[in-house]
């Protein structure tokens, strides 16, 4: 919501907004740009009938009072991806979709339209190396690319963001139950991605991951006038280290690994050939690309030890992101350390997803904290579930942080790596520092 913020401001837009708490580095992004609350809470004395429209973010309680005034006016009152659509109906409209890998897919595509100078708009779910906002928004963009979450759009609107974008090219790259918590059930959750496809338009295009045999079958239907094409893992090899892609002109080298993101580059280079981008001008582009933030970004390195970060918490991405650290780097033990933080992790019905997910890891951790249960209202785990849970007779769990600490600065780490995976920070840890301590030991 910051992002959008920053980005209507640039455009000129006078623009106001309100929260009960606000965190950096939204704090002081918005103190520097000027558009900062003087006060957090809720004011409804501010909202008037000269407002053109009230942006409602998704967490925002049903009985905000600000938002109880907005509709008592009778004001325009639009959801996040619903003012997105407003500010780009006029683009070429390029949403990426899937429950994993649309934020690297995404930020791929962004990548290589800025090498070339391309104009363009977007919308992506991280911060990105060379890209001040998450969000850009202008009248003369031609394109927009969007990373379409399959989320709730507001509390008062309960659509999936995707499907607010009316795209003329979606990508789905792939299909993996989440979001428990507003999608009870794994059929009601692929009914969505079902219904992003039937959105695409007459001479629209349906670009997929064909290594997904759900996706397949969704994009695979026959829909009229609208364009399919498959994808799948662009063939790399794995050199001292080192991913190259295998190429009709040669091996390139690039800088992200793993199954997973060479769908993902695959992914990335079908869409941009749909916008004049050619594979020689994706290969020059691509070389550069780092990663989008937080997802297996390198924390510390030395000759013996990498620390990654990463963004995976669900059971697809857990799996795909150990199994790519320990293709990469066969020759060290892999660490890997999931914190379970969101509410789909943290639920017993859900927790049975994660069976078989952690082989990759030659030592797997679960931390998790069990306050944080009672905070998101749901029934209390054991180590005991988590370990049957995940069927792994040689994970770790622990329930306390400090103790988590201690263990990690314990270990002798010389001829290993350590993977962090989690949406949150391990109870408070600062991740950098962490990391610099354990490179030491």
């Amino acid at each position: 919501m910051h992002n959008l913020a920053l980005a209507l401001h640039q455009k000129g837009f006078i623009v106001t907004g309100s929260d009960d708490e606000i965190f950096e580095p939204s704090r002081t992004r918005l103190e520097n740009a000027g558009i900062l609350p003087e006060k957090t809470g809720w004011f409804p004395e501010k909202i008037s009938a000269d407002l053109d429209a009230v942006i409602l973010g998704m967490h925002a309680r049903i009985d905000n009072p600000e938002l109880i005034k907005a509709q008592e006016l009778g004001l325009k009152i639009y959801s996040y991806p619903e003012y997105v659509y407003q500010q780009a109906i006029d683009k070429q409209r390029i949403v990426i979709a899937g429950s994993h890998g649309k934020t690297t897919i995404t930020s791929m595509i962004l990548h290589v339209l800025k090498y070339f100078n391309r104009k363009f708009d977007y919308l992506v779910g991280a911060q990105i190396e060379g890209f001040d906002l998450m969000v850009k928004l202008t009248e003369d963009a031609p394109i927009i690319i969007i990373e379409g979450d399959e989320y709730l759009s507001s509390p008062i609107d309960k659509t999936p963001k995707f499907l607010h974008y009316h795209h003329h090219i979606g990508l789905m790259s792939g299909i993996a139950w989440d979001h428990i918590n507003v999608y009870p059930s794994f059929d009601e959750y692929v009914k969505q991605f079902d219904l992003f496809a039937d959105s695409s338009p007459k001479g629209g295009t349906l670009v997929f991951c064909e290594d997904d045999d759900l996706v397949s079958v969704i994009c695979r239907k026959e829909r009229d006038d609208v364009q399919g094409i498959p994808y799948t893992a662009h063939k790399h090899e794995i050199i001292d280290g080192q991913t190259y892609l295998v190429t009709k002109t040669g091996k390139i080298p690039v800088q992200v690994f793993g199954k997973h993101n060479m769908r993902n580059l695959c992914g990335a280079k079908t869409v941009l050939s749909k916008l004049g981008v050619t594979d020689e001008m994706f290969y020059e582009a691509i070389q550069s690309f780092k990663g989008a933030s937080n997802r297996l970004e390198v924390l510390e390195k030395t000759d013996d030890t990498i620390v990654f970060k990463d963004f995976a918490h669900a059971p697809s991405k857990l799996k795909a992101t150990t199994s790519a650290v320990k293709k990469q780097f066969p020759d060290n033990e892999l660490v890997a350390i999931l914190e379970l933080h969101t509410f789909s992790s943290l639920s017993k019905e859900f927790l049975g997803q994660y069976k078989d997910t952690f082989k990759s890891a030659d030592l797997p951790v679960v931390y998790y904290n069990p306050k944080t249960l009672e905070h998101k209202k749901l029934d209390p785990i054991s180590p005991e579930d988590v370990v049957k849970a995940f069927n792994n007779d040689k994970l770790k769990v622990f329930t306390e942080n400090e103790a988590l600490k201690e263990f990690l600065l314990n270990t002798k780490w010389k001829g290993k790596n350590l993977l962090l995976m989690s949406s949150g920070n391990f109870g408070g840890f600062n991740l950098k520092e962490l990391a610099k301590e354990i490179v030491q030991h």
